[in-house]
């Protein structure tokens, strides 16, 4: 089976939820346009790295955004890798991933484990408490969020357990773009899985985002990938091509993770 996947790479207006969603709006009806079965958006799209003012920002429970998805999926029969929200809930506000199938259910939502100090996401958002993995089309998946991928173990545990397509929705600034490509490409091949990587561009009052969409294959190869502006990124992945290279080198098979 293969999938195609547009990524929507877009700048984010700071704090400013209106003008993102109808600025989302409109770029999804561009993706749809070449008939994707999977978009895919980026971090925090509809607030930014507003964190202040996340206590009036903030999506209850994700509820508008959850729907906004429904209906986008609904109306397109596309699935959504949604990108991450700023979600208030009694407990505190979580950077909440949120998966809707192209039939408008609601398939997972994840919240960030790893919160990023440096940009002081602690002072304002809680520390996830659950996984990322889910299915779409029988296909094991899982769903993670900017700074996670500075934790190859967390990426491990899900590929481990048989997730073979890794989605990162990101807010990565751009003095630390090697970075990005590095560590996706690092993470594509130690898990020998899919990487659909998308990144925002553009600038906040204290950050320059640096783009870098990236779409990397199981051996590591670079399929498709993006500059530093606004762009849709398309891409096609074959899904059985996950099972062939871990065959072909069975990591998996030779873990011996009782001495890790």
């Amino acid at each position: 089976m293969k999938w195609k996947i547009a990524c929507i790479q877009m700048d984010i207006a700071f704090g400013n939820p209106e003008e993102n969603y109808q600025r989302i709006r409109y770029k999804i009806m561009l993706a749809a346009a070449s008939k994707p079965d999977i978009v895919v958006l980026p971090e925090l799209w509809t607030t930014g790295y507003d964190l202040t003012r996340l206590d009036e920002l903030a999506d209850h429970e994700a509820d508008r955004t959850i729907r906004f998805l429904q209906e986008c999926a609904l109306a397109h029969s596309i699935h959504f890798v949604g990108g991450s929200v700023a979600r208030s809930t009694p407990e505190g506000i979580f950077n909440t991933l949120i998966i809707v199938s192209n039939k408008g259910k609601v398939v997972k939502l994840y919240d960030k484990l790893h919160l990023f100090q440096l940009m002081n996401e602690h002072h304002f958002l809680m520390p996830g408490q659950n996984d990322g993995a889910f299915t779409l089309d029988e296909q094991h998946c899982a769903g993670f969020i900017c700074y996670d991928i500075r934790f190859p173990e967390w990426l491990r545990v899900h590929s481990a357990d048989g997730a073979g397509v890794l989605f990162i929705a990101a807010e990565w600034p751009e003095p630390r773009i090697s970075h990005w490509r590095a560590l996706l490409i690092s993470r594509a091949i130690e898990n020998q899985a899919y990487i659909i990587a998308v990144n925002r561009v553009g600038s906040d009052p204290a950050n320059t985002f640096g783009g870098h969409t990236m779409v990397i294959n199981p051996w590591g190869e670079i399929i498709a990938e993006a500059g530093d502006q606004e762009e849709i990124v398309l891409a096609e992945i074959d899904l059985e091509l996950i099972d062939s290279v871990r065959k072909q080198i069975p990591v998996f098979q030779d873990r011996r993770p009782e001495f890790y």
